[in-house]
C-alpha cells in the first residue's frame, strides 16, 4: 500500500517532500523550510541556508524538547514559527512554509485565494488565515502566526512573504500546499483570459452528497500478469502527471480498461505522488475490490466504457491552464496549432453539476470526445493506449498554456477553417 509516513524517519519525509516542492518550482534554492515534530516533542526540520535542490537526510537538523541542537548546520531562521504553532496546535505534527509564486502573488496584493474555485480544495484547505508582516525570523512573527493557527487555521497567508501550512503529518500538510497553490494559479491564470467563477458552499457539498455511494465488494480477486501490468502503467502516468503539475497530491482519477468492460483505477484518498501497485483497485462485474475505496468518478469512468467500445483508458485532472478555462466559462480553442487540433478536435465544456450521478450529460459518458472540460472541477481525456491519453493531455495543457501565455500579447487568430478541413481530410478521413 502507499507510503505510512509514520513509519518513515523524519528525516526523509522532509528531504522527499522538499525535493518534490523544488523540483516544482514552487520554492527556490535558498527558500523555504519544512518541520516534523515527533512523538517525543523533538523538532526536525530544514537547516538554514542549504541548497534545497540537493538537501539529504544527514543535512536535516534535530532540535530537541530542551532546545538542544543536534546537526551539522543551524535550524531554518524560520525555526521560531515552528516551534510556536506547535506549542498553541498540539494536533499539528508538521509544518511547510514555502514562498510559491502564485501565493506569493496573493500575499503581496493582500489578498487571500478563494478555494471555492474547484470542488475538493474547501474541504482540504479549510479556511485561511491571514498573518500581517514582521521580520522574517523573529519571535514576533511567530507569535502572529501562532495567533493565526491558535483560529483554528491550518493554512495561512503571510503578508509580503508567502504561506505557512500546518497537516496532522507530512503528507496532510503538503496537500494542503499543494492544493492551496492550485487554486491560487487557476484564479491568476484564469483572470489572464476572462473572469473566475466561484462554486458556492451549497454547490460543493451537493458534490459531496452525491459522492457517498460504494460499489459492492467483490468476493475473491486475482491478480494475472496483464492485470499487474496495467496497474504499473497507470502508477507510472499517475507519478508522471504529479511531476509535471499535471495532477497534484488531492486530485487526479486515472484508469484502463482490462477485459470486456471490467477496468482498474486509481483510488480515493490516497497521495497521487506515493501511490503504488497496491492501491490501484480493480472493478469487475460491477464490483470492487475487497477492502479498497475506488475513485469517487469510478461511475462515470464505468459508464464511459459501457458505451464507447473504442475507449480503453480515462484521465480525469485539475491542471493549471486547462483549468483556467474551465473556472471561467471561456472556450478552449486549440485551433491554435494544427497538431493540437488533430490530437484533440474542439474541446466542449459542460456546466459544474452535470457530472452528478442523477443528471449527467450525456457529452460526458455517451456522446464521447477526446478531451472535455467540466466547469469549477476538472478535465476529461479519452484515448486507446494510457500513453497515448497522457499525450493528449499533455497537448491540451500546452495548448491552454499558449493561449493564457498570449492573452497579453493580443487576441488570438486561429487557424481558419478551410486550414482546418485540410488537416481533416489529411489526417482523419
Amino acid at each position: 500500500m502507499s507510503k505510512n509516513i509514520k513509519l518513515e524517519h523524519p528525516r526523509d519525509q522532509i528531504t522527499r517532500i522538499i525535493s518534490r516542492i523544488y523540483q516544482r518550482g514552487m520554492t527556490t534554492t535558498s527558500g523555504g523550510n519544512i518541520s516534523v515534530i515527533d512523538d517525543n516533542g523533538d523538532i526536525w526540520v530544514t537547516p538554514s541556508a542549504i541548497d534545497k535542490g540537493s538537501l539529504r537526510a544527514s543535512d536535516i537538523i534535530c532540535v530537541k524538547k530542551d532546545g538542544t541542537v543536534i546537526g551539522k548546520h543551524k535550524p531554518s531562521s524560520e525555526f521560531p514559527f515552528h516551534k510556536a504553532i506547535y506549542e498553541v496546535r498540539p494536533d499539528i505534527k508538521s509544518v511547510i512554509h514555502a514562498h510559491p509564486p502564485a501565493l506569493v502573488s496573493f500575499s503581496i496584493v493582500r489578498q487571500i485565494p478563494n478555494t471555492n474555485i474547484i470542488s475538493q480544495a474547501k474541504h482540504i484547505c479549510g479556511p485561511i488565515g491571514y498573518a500581517t508582516y514582521e521580520l522574517p525570523g523573529s519571535n514576533k512573527l511567530g507569535e502572529i502566526i501562532a495567533e493565526e493557527f491558535k483560529k483554528g487555521f491550518k493554512a495561512v497567508i503571510m503578508e509580503n512573504h508567502g504561506t505557512v501550512l500546518g497537516g496532522t503529518d507530512l503528507t496532510d500538510a503538503f496537500e494542503r500546499f499543494e492544493t492551496l497553490e492550485f487554486c491560487a494559479r487557476t484564479i491568476l491564470y484564469g483572470s489572464q483570459i476572462g473572469t473566475p467563477n466561484y462554486l458556492t458552499d451549497s454547490q460543493i457539498d451537493a458534490f459531496e452528497a452525491q459522492n457517498n455511494e460504494m460499489l459492492p465488494e467483490m468476493e475473491t480477486t486475482s491478480h494475472p500478469s496483464d492485470e499487474v501490468e496495467k496497474r504499473l502503467s497507470i502508477c507510472k502516468i499517475v507519478q508522471r502527471s504529479c511531476q509535471q503539475g499535471l495532477m497534484i497530491s488531492s486530485y487526479g482519477t486515472v484508469s484502463m480498461r482490462w477485459k470486456g468492460n471490467d477496468f482498474l483505477i486509481t483510488p480515493t484518498d490516497v497521495c497521487r505522488w506515493d501511490m503504488n501497485l497496491e492501491d490501484i483497485v480493480q472493478i469487475k462485474d460491477g464490483k470492487r475490490e475487497v477492502g479498497k475505496k475506488p475513485s469517487r468518478a469510478t461511475w462515470i469512468h464505468q459508464e464511459i466504457y459501457k458505451r464507447n467500445p473504442n475507449v480503453n483508458s480515462i484521465i480525469m485532472t485539475q491542471s493549471p491552464y486547462l483549468m483556467a478555462f474551465g473556472v471561467t466559462k471561456s472556450y478552449l480553442n486549440v485551433r491554435t496549432i494544427p497538431e493540437s487540433w488533430i490530437f484533440l478536435q474542439d474541446i466542449p465544456s459542460v456546466k459544474y453539476g452535470d457530472h452528478f450521478k442523477t443528471n449527467t450529460n450525456s457529452k460526458i459518458t455517451e456522446n464521447c470526445t477526446t478531451a472535455l472540460i467540466i466547469e469549477n472541477d476538472s478535465v476529461l481525456i479519452t484515448g486507446d493506449k494510457l500513453l497515448q491519453t497522457f499525450d493528449y493531455l499533455e497537448v491540451a495543457e500546452f495548448s491552454a498554456k499558449s493561449i493564457v501565455l498570449g492573452a497579453s500579447l493580443g487576441d488570438m487568430v486561429p487557424i481558419n477553417d478551410n486550414q482546418v478541413e485540410e488537416l481533416r481530410q489529411k489526417f482523419l478521413a
